[in-house]
């Protein structure tokens, strides 16, 4: 296992995702919170999501399995881009959060999706 850049920056974001994905488990409220009313399920869908993101933060680490969790991950960026609309769109729900950090959630997607997509 070579220790480069790239292995390094490979390593902050999957321990991102596993630390989002026990998020989750810690504060399952604020996740569902977050989610747009149209979605069905938000309970299992913060679960299941949960999951997706510890599992996809490890398996970007295992070579076997690197390159299809680098495309999970772009799949779950694209999946929870609704939620990031949302909050954009309903400030007042979220309060707590400045208005400038709502919407630079908007392009840090694209950014994810960049970094991930350099594991493929």
């Amino acid at each position: 296992m070579s220790w480069d850049s790239s292995f390094i920056l490979k390593l902050v974001l999957a321990a991102l995702m596993v630390g989002a994905g026990l998020n989750h488990f810690r504060a399952p409220r604020m996740y569902a919170r977050i989610m747009p009313p149209y979605l069905p399920w938000h309970g299992p869908l913060v679960f299941w999501s949960g999951v997706a993101e510890v599992l996809l933060g490890v398996g970007l680490l295992i070579p076997q399995t690197s390159r299809l969790a680098a495309w999970g991950l772009i799949a779950l960026f694209i999946a929870v881009f609704p939620a990031n609309l949302y909050m954009v769109q309903h400030p007042e729900r979220f309060r707590k959060i400045p208005r400038a950090l709502l919407w630079l959630r908007l392009p840090l997607q694209g950014v994810l999706i960049f970094w991930a997509w350099q594991y493929t």
